[in-house]
């Protein structure tokens, strides 16, 4: 069953993509962070004028969405597409905030590990969101979506194993409590693209 989601002229898949495509430019910032673990402060930089950008279209969006008439989908499964992509972005560089504000003197690698999967689940949520502004199998985008899910329970393992590893080599008190939550905010950026492969696997069964 073919599917064609936007109208021709494409608006809300344009910010769709430009959110999607950022989300991939932070999470690859932050993979570089964490294996080169130099000019920690202006990355980290690089990374907050990302997450200005992210903020940027999803107000873009939601100001479309409130002139827009007829909408190519639920107003609500928009509003909440836009707002769980920029979610992703947002923890992201709460990450990266964190380790410079916390001095952290290096990446752990747990974290690293995290920083893979982040970079690979955002890349999946681009190619899904790309297929909306197409005709496309309802069956190619549920593989994206059970893809993603995929790469989160990775993340949800690497979390545990990394929260483990935490409690069991350190007893210093600061150092836990510091990448707890770098570790938190890493494994809930996950979580996050699962959220926005649940709207879009939803999208497509609505309109199957």
């Amino acid at each position: 069953m073919k599917l064609s989601f936007m109208p021709q002229d494409g608006k809300f898949f344009t910010l769709f993509q430009e959110s999607a495509h950022n989300t991939v430019e932070v999470a690859i910032k932050l993979k570089e962070l964490m294996y080169n673990w130099t000019n920690v402060e202006d990355k980290v930089a690089g990374i907050a004028e990302l997450e200005k950008k992210g903020d940027n279209v999803t107000h873009q969006i939601a100001d479309e969405l409130h002139r827009t008439f007829v909408t190519p989908f639920d107003r609500e499964d928009i509003a909440n597409l836009a707002h769980t992509l920029d979610d992703v972005t947002d923890f992201i560089h709460s990450a990266t905030d964190a380790m410079f504000l916390y001095r952290v003197t290096g990446p752990t690698p747990k974290s690293q590990e995290l920083a893979d999967v982040i970079v690979e689940i955002t890349a999946e949520v681009e190619h899904a969101i790309n297929e909306l502004g197409k005709k496309m199998d309802q069956r190619q985008m549920l593989k994206h979506c059970v893809e993603i899910n995929r790469l989160e329970n990775v993340a949800d393992r690497i979390y545990r194993a990394a929260l483990a590893e935490l409690f069991a080599n350190s007893t210093d008190v600061v150092y836990i409590i510091k990448w707890r939550e770098i570790y938190e905010h890493m494994e809930t950026a996950t979580d996050r693209c699962e959220d926005v492969a649940n709207v879009l696997e939803g999208v497509a069964i609505k309109y199957a």
